[in-house]
């Protein structure tokens, strides 16, 4: 039932916008409104802070199932549990209740500000600093790949407040759109995900309440890995829904495509192509639905199932994409026919959220 109601949904309220979103680079506002209206922009956020208290499985199915239509907008979803999510795992009550109420009535969107322009998948060699000052705390620094950085209002940072412990020395905050010191860099210009605006944040002497400290001083790369094995599941989540997209768009293309007297579709070397798309995406829509169960029950084994989650989706979605692309032949090359468009966003799934190198690393780490 979930399923059908995002899916109708996406179809009539975010489908039709999602080429226009692309071409002119632009966020869909379109997708956050129905999304907001339906109370489905951030379904993760639990009853007790007026969210839905959607379960883990119950959030990737609205994340596939938005990126079936537009890969843009399901970042919304996406990245409002990316950067509240460590608040849920670590934050003192007084945040939640502040940070969450908001974000589940969708008054404000939540980022996640880890990677800075020398601390990509090495993490903890950040350099944003955070300084304490009584009952404050001063940020400087810059962080580099923000997902949807200003339009959020509220963001996770990490910050160093003690640089002789490396990771154990770094301490995760609740930062303020409108918090002085806070400013943004030019949006990326980006093969794919146009829709959704990724910046560069600069903080310069930001001074925020102690209070809004994630958690206790030094556990904030702890709070951050924590928070990837859950959220990775959400970008296996992403990519299947483009990959799934791409494969019914093409076999409604195959049946309507005809050459030497009747349709593609009833070519071997054609079906054979579908069906190993089709098998893939299977697969990887188990594995990632399985990840989600872990997530919900925090297994002993979810970072392993995390890392491969996203791995396999993101690699089966850039794969099943370019498939798609050649079943159209020519127009699959053109920006008349929506799977190109979905095979320049299915990409960014094999990179962020740890690349797929990454995972692997992660995945050889931890062996169930």
């Amino acid at each position: 039932m979930l399923r059908e109601t995002i899916r109708a949904l996406a179809e009539t309220k975010i489908a039709p916008f999602a080429a226009e979103v692309d071409e002119e680079g632009r966020f869909p506002q379109e997708a956050l409104d129905a999304l907001v209206a339906s109370d489905l922009h951030a379904v993760h956020v639990p009853e007790e802070y007026g969210g839905a208290g959607a379960d883990a499985l119950a959030t990737v199915i609205v994340i596939e199932e938005v990126a079936r239509a537009c890969a843009s907008s399901s970042l919304i979803p996406a990245v409002n549990k990316l950067g509240s999510l460590p608040v849920i795992l670590s934050g003192s009550e007084e945040l939640k209740a502040k940070y969450l109420g908001p974000l589940a009535k969708g008054d404000a969107m939540f980022s996640y500000a880890l990677s800075e322009p020398d601390a990509g998948s090495d993490a903890a060699g950040m350099k944003t600093k955070a300084v304490r000052d009584g009952d404050f705390w001063v940020l400087n620094g810059v962080k580099r790949w923000i997902t949807n950085a200003g339009v959020s209002e509220f963001y996770t940072v990490m910050a160093v407040t003690d640089p002789a412990k490396r990771s154990k020395g770094i301490s995760a905050f609740v930062v303020e759109k409108s918090d002085e010191g806070v400013s943004f860099g030019a949006p990326e210009k980006k093969l794919g995900i146009k829709g959704s605006p990724t910046r560069e944040v600069y903080f310069d002497n930001v001074r925020i309440p102690a209070d809004r400290m994630i958690g206790e001083e030094g556990t904030g790369f702890a709070t951050a890995m924590k928070t990837l094995d859950h959220t990775r599941i959400t970008i296996a989540a992403q990519a299947l829904g483009i990959a799934q997209g791409a494969l019914d768009y093409a076999k409604g293309y195959v049946q309507e495509r005809k050459q030497f007297g009747k349709p593609i579709a009833d070519f071997q070397g054609i079906q054979f192509m579908l069906a190993d798309m089709a098998m893939k995406l299977e697969a990887a829509r188990q594995l990632t639905y399985s990840a989600a169960a872990k997530s919900e029950r925090v297994d002993g084994d979810l970072t392993f199932f995390g890392a491969a989650a996203k791995c396999f989706a993101s690699d089966v979605a850039m794969e099943v994409t370019t498939d798609a692309v050649q079943l159209l032949g020519g127009y699959g090359y053109t920006r008349d026919y929506p799977v190109e468009r979905m095979m320049r966003d299915a990409k960014i799934t094999q990179i962020y959220e740890g690349t797929n190198q990454v995972q692997r690393i992660v995945m050889a780490r931890n062996l169930p």
